[in-house]
């Protein structure tokens, strides 16, 4: 089956990404990973607070999969998974893509501010052409009634 990846982390324009890629796999017959990375900065402590600090990560990341997964099967009928990696963003999102042969496209939200779409759409574009799939990049302003419209 080929999924739709999809990054989770704390940006607003998470929000319309997840939409796009569950409301592809539901007409398309897909499937959603959604991928949420920790990166190594969060545990540079001693060994002890950085296994609390990393659980405590991944209950997070858990608690935000739940809201999602369950818009997601309620909605739209797709029964997203979850995959947890630690390192830096963009290395990780790349290796995941390698990683898992039925990942057909990664899906990202653009960011609207002044400061552009975000690091993860400005470097992963640098990247593009090297990647085995393509990109969707969804504008984090764009609505509800527009994603369905194009979907």
């Amino acid at each position: 089956m080929r999924k739709f990846m999809v990054v989770l982390d704390d940006s607003r324009e998470c929000l319309n990404a997840m939409r796009f890629a569950a409301m592809r796999a539901a007409k398309t017959g897909g499937g959603v990973e959604i991928l949420s990375v920790i990166p190594p900065d969060e545990f540079n402590h001693w060994i002890g607070v950085g296994e609390v600090m990393r659980e405590e990560s991944r209950e997070r990341i858990h608690a935000h999969f739940e809201v999602f997964a369950k818009w997601m099967r309620d909605k739209q009928g797709v029964d997203p998974e979850l995959v947890i990696r630690e390192g830096e963003p963009v290395e990780e999102i790349i290796a995941q893509v390698h990683d898992d042969p039925e990942v057909g496209v990664l899906v990202l939200g653009a960011g609207t501010g002044k400061k552009g779409p975000g690091p993860l759409v400005t470097q992963l574009t640098k990247n593009s052409g090297s990647l085995p799939i393509p990109i969707t990049i969804v504008p984090g302003d764009m609505t509800k009634e527009r994603l369905e419209a194009i979907t």
